[in-house]
C-alpha cells in the first residue's frame, strides 16, 4: 500500500542520513549532539503541522458557511439528522472563540477534531437518551446524561478559567447544550414516580429501585464535587446543585405505611403453626421494609438522615402493641417459646433488627422492650411446667422407637469408625440441645433451669433404658433365634452408653456455668454409674451368648473322649474368635473389658471342668498325656487371647499359667513330692479351697484318702506368696459333689 511504501522510503532516507553523519570514527563522540539536533527539528515540524491542520480545518468551516449563505449568529435550531447552516455557524463560532485557545494552552486533553465530532453527535446523543428514559432504562439514560453534562461542564469550566468575564462565549455553550437541562428534568420525573410508590410497590421491582438509588447517589456525588470546585474556583455549572436528595426525602415521608396490621393469616384452629407463621411474616415484612429504607436512604446518604429513624420508631411501636396483644392470649407451651424467642431473641437478632445491613443506624441495645419483664416472667413460669411433662413424653417416645429397631432383621448403623450404634443418643441430645438453645436465647437463668431439668430426666430415662435392656435379654433367652440381630443391637446398646457419657460431658461443658458444677456432680455420677451398669450387663449378656454356644464343647473337656483326642478346645477357640469379629464393633473401653472377661471365663470354665472330676487318671501314662494336653490347650488359649487383645497393652498371660500350674500337679510322677507341688500351687493361688485340692487329687487318681487329708491339713499352716496382680479365680468355682469333711470320714 501507499502507506507502506512511504514508511519504507522514510526508513531508507533515515538510514542514508545517519550514514552521512557517521563517516569518521571521531563523529561517534557527537552522537548525542546529533540526536538532540534532530529532536528539535522534529518538534518544529510537528508544531508547523499542527498550525497548518488547524488553519485548514478553520478554512473548511468558513467555506462551508459561505456555501450555506451564513447570515450571522442566531438562536440555534436543529432539524433531524441533517446539519444546517445554523449548526455549522455555532460550531464554527465555538471553535473560533474557545477550542483553539484551550487546545493551544494545553488545559484540555481533547483535540479540536474531538470537539467537532462531539458537537456534531450531540443532538443524536440527546435523542438516544430521551428514548432510553421513555423505555425505562434509567441507568443507561443517566450514564449518557452524565457524559453530556461532564463534557459541557468541562468546556464551561475551561472557558471560565480562560476568561471568566466573557459571558458571550459562556452563553453560547449554555445555549447549545440547552436540551440537556430538559433531559435532566425528564429523568427526574421518572425517578420521583418510582419514589412516590409505597414500600410494597417499590419491592415489586427492586431493580428499578436500585437504579433510582444509584442515579441519586451519582447525582449527590456530582453535586458535592461541583460545590467543592465552586469553593476553590468560584465556578459552578448551571442547574447545580440539583438537590435530588431533599426531593426524595420529601416524597419518602409520604410513603411510610403500617405493614404490621393484617399479617395474621391463620388461627390456631386452622393451623397449629399460626403464631410461628404470623411472627415470621412480621419479621420478614419489617426486615424487608427496613432494608429497603436503609438501601434507599442510609446507603445513599449520610447518617444524619432522620426519616429512617422515624420509620424505625413507627415499626417498633406497632410491634410492641401487637406483641402485648399476643402475650395476653391463652398460649400453649410451644407458642410461649415462639413468642418469647421472637420478642427476646429474633427481634434483636441478625435476622431482624440486628441485621448487619441495618447497622449502625439500628442499635439493638437502645431499643425499648416489646413486652414488660413482668409479662415475660409469667410466660416463663408457665413454660417450665409444660416443658417438664413434654420432655418426659419425648424421652419415652424416643425409647419406644429405639426398641422397635432392636428387633429389626437388618444390622444397626455404624459410625464413621465402624462401631455399631442406634440413633437414640443423637435424638435425645438433639432434643436437649434444641430446648437449651431456646432457653439460652431467652435468658441465662432459664438455660440453667432447663439444663438441670434435662439431666434430671436423663437420670430417670437411663434407669428405664437399663430395664429395657434386661427385658430384651430375657426375651432373647426364650428363643435364641430371635431377634435375628440380637448380638449386633446389644453391641449398639453398649456403644450408646459411651456416646451418652460423652454427650453429657459435652452438654455440661457447653451450657453449664462453672459455679453450678457442684449442683449437678451427684446427678452426673449417678448417670455414669447407671451407664456403666448398662454396658457391663450388655457385655455380660454377649459373653453368655458365647458360652451358651461353647457349653457342649466345655462339657467334653476332662472326659475319656477328650483324653482320646477330641478337638473341643479348637472348636472353643474358633467360636470365640468368630464372636469377637462382631465384638470388634464394640467401642473402647468396653471391648477391652470384654476381651479380658472372655479370657477369664474361658479359663474359669476350663478349671471348672477339671474340678467336676469327670475323669480320674488310671496311671502315670494317662496323667502325663492329660497334663501335656492341658499345657498345649493353655497355650492355644494364650495365643487366641493375645491375638484378640492386640494393641490393648493388657498382660493376661497369668490366667493360662493357672491351667499349666494345675497340669504340673497332675503330671508329677513322684507321689512323695506331691505335697510340695500342691503347696506351691496354693501359695500362688491362695483362694484355692480344700475341696478344690481334693478334687484335683481325685483327678490325679493315685492319692489315698489319708494322703489327701494329710496334704490338706498340712497346707492350712503353709505361707502364701500370691502374685500381687492375681485376681482370685477359684472362689467362682464350686465343686459339685460331697464336701471335704464328708469325703474324709
Amino acid at each position: 500500500s501507499t502507506m507502506e511504501e512511504t514508511d519504507r522510503e522514510a526508513v531508507a532516507t533515515a538510514v542514508q542520513r545517519v550514514a552521512g553523519m557517521l563517516q569518521r570514527p571521531d563523529q561517534l563522540d557527537k552522537v548525542e549532539q546529533y540526536r538532540r539536533r534532530e529532536a528539535r527539528k522534529k518538534a518544529s515540524v510537528e508544531a508547523r503541522l499542527k498550525v497548518e491542520t488547524w488553519t485548514n480545518l478553520s478554512v473548511c468551516c468558513q467555506v462551508m458557511l459561505r456555501a450555506l449563505n451564513f447570515t450571522g449568529n442566531e438562536e440555534l435550531r436543529k432539524n433531524g439528522l441533517h446539519i444546517t447552516y445554523r449548526e455549522v455557524a455555532a460550531i464554527f463560532e465555538y471553535f473560533k472563540t474557545i477550542s483553539f485557545k484551550i487546545y493551544n494552552t494545553n488545559h484540555y486533553s481533547h483535540s479540536p477534531a474531538f470537539f467537532l465530532v462531539f458537537l456534531l453527535s450531540f443532538p443524536e446523543i440527546v435523542r438516544e437518551t430521551h428514548d432510553l428514559i421513555e423505555r425505562g432504562e434509567l441507568l443507561q439514560a443517566h450514564r449518557k446524561l452524565m457524559d453530556l453534562e461532564c463534557s459541557r461542564d468541562d468546556l464551561m469550566y475551561e472557558q471560565y478559567r480562560m476568561d471568566s468575564k466573557n459571558t458571550h462565549d459562556m452563553n453560547l455553550i449554555h445555549t447549545y447544550f440547552g436540551d440537556m437541562q430538559k433531559l435532566s428534568e425528564e429523568l427526574a420525573k421518572q425517578l420521583w414516580m418510582v419514589v412516590q410508590r409505597s414500600l410494597v410497590t417499590v419491592r415489586r421491582d427492586p431493580t428499578l429501585l436500585v437504579s433510582v438509588v444509584r442515579i441519586i447517589e451519582r447525582e449527590e456525588k456530582i453535586d458535592r464535587r461541583m460545590l467543592d470546585r465552586k469553593k476553590q474556583t468560584g465556578f459552578i455549572p448551571p442547574g447545580r446543585p440539583k438537590k435530588w436528595k431533599e426531593k426524595m426525602f420529601n416524597i419518602l415521608e409520604r410513603t411510610v405505611s403500617t405493614r404490621i396490621e393484617g399479617t395474621q393469616a391463620d388461627t390456631r384452629e386452622s393451623d397449629k403453626m399460626w403464631l410461628v407463621r404470623h411472627l415470621e411474616i412480621i419479621r420478614k415484612y419489617v426486615l424487608d421494609d427496613l432494608l429497603v429504607a436503609k438501601t434507599l436512604l442510609d446507603q445513599c446518604f449520610p447518617p444524619h438522615y432522620d426519616i429512617f429513624n422515624r420509620l424505625l420508631n413507627m415499626y417498633h411501636q406497632a410491634l410492641a402493641t401487637r406483641m402485648q396483644e399476643l402475650a395476653a392470649e391463652d398460649l400453649e407451651a410451644n407458642e410461649i417459646v415462639s413468642l418469647l424467642s421472637w420478642v427476646l431473641n429474633t427481634y434483636t437478632s441478625a435476622e431482624m433488627m440486628g441485621n448487619s445491613e441495618l447497622s449502625p443506624e439500628v442499635d439493638v441495645n437502645s431499643l425499648d422492650a416489646l413486652i414488660s419483664q413482668n409479662v415475660v416472667d409469667q410466660l416463663l413460669s408457665k413454660y417450665m411446667s409444660t416443658l417438664t411433662s413434654n420432655i418426659i413424653g419425648w424421652l419415652r417416645k424416643a425409647l419406644e422407637t429405639d426398641k422397635k429397631d432392636w428387633i429389626k432383621e437388618t444390622e444397626p448403623e455404624a459410625d464413621q469408625d465402624g462401631y455399631y450404634q442406634t440413633t437414640l443418643p443423637a435424638i435425645v441430645f438433639q432434643m436437649f440441645e434444641q430446648n437449651l438453645q431456646v432457653a439460652a436465647q431467652i435468658n441465662e437463668d432459664l438455660k440453667a433451669k432447663v439444663l438441670i431439668l434435662c439431666l434430671q430426666q436423663m437420670n430417670s430415662f437411663l434407669t428405664r433404658y437399663k430395664d429395657e435392656e434386661q427385658l430384651y435379654k430375657e426375651d432373647h433367652l426364650k428363643n435364641r433365634q430371635y431377634p435375628q440381630c440380637y448380638v449386633q443391637y446389644m453391641i449398639a446398646v453398649i456403644n450408646n452408653c459411651q456416646t451418652f457419657k460423652e454427650s453429657i460431658i459435652s452438654l455440661k461443658r457447653k451450657y453449664l456455668k462453672s459455679d453450678m458444677e457442684d449442683t449437678l456432680s451427684i446427678s452426673h455420677a449417678n448417670m455414669d454409674a447407671t451407664l456403666d451398669i448398662i454396658a457391663k450387663e450388655g457385655c455380660s449378656s454377649l459373653l453368655d451368648e458365647v458360652f451358651m454356644d461353647l457349653e457342649p464343647h466345655l462339657n467334653e473337656l476332662m472326659t475319656k473322649k477328650w483324653l482320646m483326642g477330641s478337638n473341643a478346645v479348637g472348636t472353643i477357640c474358633v467360636t470365640v474368635e468368630d464372636y469377637f469379629n462382631d465384638f470388634a464393633r464394640i467401642k473402647k473401653p468396653y471391648k477391652k473389658t470384654m476381651t479380658l472377661e472372655a479370657h477369664r471365663r474361658v479359663v474359669v470354665e476350663y478349671i471348672r471342668a477339671i474340678m467336676l472330676k469327670r475323669i480320674s487318671f488310671k496311671n502315670a501314662e494317662e496323667r502325663k498325656e492329660g497334663a501335656e494336653r492341658m499345657i498345649k490347650e493353655a497355650e492355644q488359649f494364650r495365643f487366641l487371647f493375645k491375638k484378640l487383645a492386640a494393641g490393648s497393652g493388657e498382660d493376661t498371660e497369668g490366667l493360662c499359667d493357672i491351667i499349666e500350674a494345675i497340669a504340673e500337679v497332675i503330671k508329677l510322677t513322684d507321689p512323695s513330692l506331691l505335697y510340695l507341688e500342691v503347696s506351691t500351687l496354693v501359695s500362688k493361688y491362695p483362694d484355692i479351697r480344700d475341696d478344690h485340692i481334693a478334687a484335683l487329687l481325685t483327678v490325679r487318681g493315685d492319692a489315698s484318702r489319708d494322703m489327701k487329708q494329710t496334704i490338706i491339713e498340712t497346707l492350712d499352716q503353709g505361707p502364701s506368696q500370691p502374685n500381687p496382680n492375681y485376681v482370685p479365680i477359684f472362689k467362682e468355682i464350686t465343686v459339685p459333689t460331697l464336701t471335704v469333711p464328708k469325703l474324709l470320714k
